[in-house]
């Protein structure tokens, strides 16, 4: 019998899960670590936080759906990772640290044969000042977050229909914060929930962000196809914003948080300060943490993370200049090059380099969108991974054929820009691919043949019925591996 663990139950490693149980059945093991009870469907939070959806719309338990797939589920923390073992234990182990009240703090050593480290970003709110839900500013990166931020959203609406004036300050907090896509998202929404309610002229809304235009997204922007016209992002979320009454600043990175002003620098050197009464901001992603040791004991983290904390994997980390990278710099396995049977998915691997290209300050700040590998690319990568282990396991020896390069791969997204079955709006994009192929499409870097984006009434119904269907494959429910990722 072969064990496969996998680390987290995001979108990435409980797609991988999902796969690796259905397909290996149960003569092998299949466990999963992942210090929450619960699944969430991350990109729904935005409605959360404007009140438009409740928490038990976008989270379940995980244990019934796991019990159900005879999958062995710890509710835990992994520490530490041991790929040779050591002088105690022989196997191939991670360290876990359990948080379930039962067994809060107690430590265990589980054994693998595979692993899978799908543990997503650690939500690093300390690398800016002041940053952060109990602190400053509020959050819509997991679901406890948005319900906080819309019972402050509630309260500033209250006081403007009081008569008060309020300024809104929503975007990214981190000069090298990725996610501009849920802030952008959070933005419109707010927007919309202040028109329903009648309130647009008590409300001033700014977009700050470290792109160096909008629409950037940390994938260097895209042109697009729109109605026969091609169409930079920078014009699209331009146009969009203008719409709703959203002003903007870019080419920002706040270092400093205040209660009602945040500080940032801008690419031209400059400090300035923006004030606020509500503030929701994405902050700077980082690796969760993990450390590594061989069988001496000696600390090897520096062998299997980059400095990021993110796992490396097939991918080029030599640091050649940014002008020089291709897309075959991007990684395809996902597998650790030293320890072949550790994989890495989602936002657990580390990125060989920007997608937007670097831009700094004249004071040396790094003033740029770190690439986003969420949703639709995390969900095939955990995929990719399932299969590969499984062919391994089931043909010992069998080369890996299952490639996903986000330098060739699609992916679609639908940017909610108000809810509402009759008034909701929302822009549908593709692109192909998600990393730029400037070699193969010397003139827009992607195929515009199916680069492509449209914003009205139906993508708000389009975004709706996908959080349904993913809810109902994440719940594993009938024929849920026919649904796409």
């Amino acid at each position: 019998m072969t064990k496969v663990v996998v680390l987290g139950a995001g979108i990435s490693g409980h797609t991988a899960a999902a796969f690796l149980k259905k397909k290996l059945g149960k003569n092998h093991e299949v466990v999963v670590i992942s210090p929450s009870a619960y699944y969430q469907w991350i990109p729904s939070n935005i409605w959360v936080g404007v009140g438009k959806m409740k928490l038990e719309q976008v989270r379940f338990k995980l244990k019934p759906v796991y019990d159900r797939w005879k999958i062995d589920y710890r509710q835990a923390r992994a520490t530490a990772i041991f790929p040779e073992g050591n002088s105690e234990v022989a196997a191939p182990f991670v360290e876990i640290e359990y948080t379930n009240e039962q067994n809060i703090g107690k430590k265990e050593q589980v054994t693998f044969d595979y692993l899978v480290n799908a543990t997503g970003p650690k939500l690093n709110f300390d690398a800016t000042e002041g940053l952060g839900p109990g602190k400053n500013t509020h959050s819509v990166c997991s679901c406890d977050h948005a319900v906080a931020t819309w019972e402050a959203l509630k309260v500033c609406i209250a006081r403007m229909k009081k008569g008060e004036k309020l300024k809104f300050l929503i975007g990214t907090g981190h000069p090298g914060a990725t996610c501009q896509g849920a802030a952008f998202e959070y933005a419109l929404n707010v927007a919309h929930q202040i028109r329903l309610e009648g309130l647009q002229d008590m409300a001033e809304i700014t977009w700050i962000s470290n792109e160096y235009e909008l629409g950037d997204f940390g994938m260097g922007g895209a042109f697009i196809k729109r109605g026969g016209y091609i169409t930079p992002t920078k014009v699209f979320s331009e146009s969009i914003f203008a719409e709703y009454g959203i002003r903007w600043i870019k080419r920002a990175g706040v270092t400093k948080v205040e209660p009602g002003l945040a500080h940032y620098e801008t690419l031209e050197g400059e400090y300035k300060t923006v004030a606020f009464d509500f503030a929701m901001l994405i902050p700077a992603f980082a690796g969760s943490g993990l450390q590594a040791f061989n069988k001496a004991g000696e600390n090897i983290t520096g062998t299997l993370f980059a400095p990021s904390g993110f796992m490396k994997v097939d991918a080029d980390y030599s640091g050649k200049p940014f002008e020089d990278w291709s897309v075959e710099d991007w990684p395809s396995t996902y597998q650790n090059p030293v320890y072949t049977n550790i994989f890495a998915t989602g936002i657990a691997f580390a990125p060989p380099h920007q997608i937007s290209k670097p831009m700094k300050s004249p004071n040396g700040t790094l003033i740029t969108p770190a690439p986003p590998r969420t949703g639709m690319p995390s969900g095939v990568i955990g995929k990719i991974v399932a299969l590969n282990i499984v062919d391994r396991i089931k043909k010992p020896g069998t080369e890996i054929k299952h490639k996903a390069s986000m330098g060739k791969m699609g992916a679609a997204c639908v940017v909610s820009a108000g809810y509402g079955l009759l008034s909701g709006n929302a822009a549908t994009m593709t692109v192909f691919p998600i990393v730029p192929d400037w070699q193969k499409y010397p003139q827009w870097g992607r195929d515009l043949k199916y680069t492509v984006g449209e914003a009205g009434l139906a993508g708000h119904w389009i975004k709706l019925f996908l959080h349904y269907m993913f809810i109902h494959k994440a719940k594993g429910y009938p024929f849920w591996w026919l649904l796409p990722e």
